[in-house]
């Protein structure tokens, strides 16, 4: 097993994603034979009825992370909620799953925004590279 630092979290929900204030995070590659991982969010209380109805609806979660570092590129899991421990100003939440291996990977979807907003030629340079080094969010693209 392999453990990082959980540095960012999102919520993917259709067409937005909702962002996971964290205190604290962990990541854990169980490097098993079904490939799991296991996320740690160690976030607000204010947020257990939010992942009290999504842990009850019984479906799959799309989750983007950030590991490490904010300079790292998201990756996204496919998960389900393992475990909600209530404490007295904060939340745990577990999650158990997936690494979704997308074809494509951010700095092509960066680059599709950026091209579908008009940039072009030197401009779109410099924004390709400022948005390299900030990485914000965007929207996840099925196949």
């Amino acid at each position: 097993m392999k453990s990082f630092k959980l540095y960012s979290l999102d919520v993917v929900e259709d067409d937005t994603t909702v962002e996971v204030p964290l205190v604290d995070g962990l990541i854990i590659n169980k490097e098993d034979e079904h490939s799991n991982w296991l996320l740690e969010a160690y976030t607000d209380l204010s947020l257990y009825d939010y992942f009290k109805k999504i842990s009850e609806q019984d479906g799959d979660i799309i989750i983007e992370a950030v590991i490490t570092k904010k300079e790292n590129s998201p990756a996204f899991f496919q998960t389900r909620i393992c475990s909600l421990i209530k404490f007295e100003k904060h939340l745990s939440v577990l999650f158990e799953g997936i690494i979704r291996r997308t074809r494509r990977d951010y700095s092509e979807l960066l680059l599709e925004s950026l091209l579908q907003r008009g940039f072009e030629g030197p401009a779109l340079l410099t924004e390709f590279q400022d948005k390299m080094k900030s990485k914000p969010k965007l929207k996840v693209k099925s196949k």
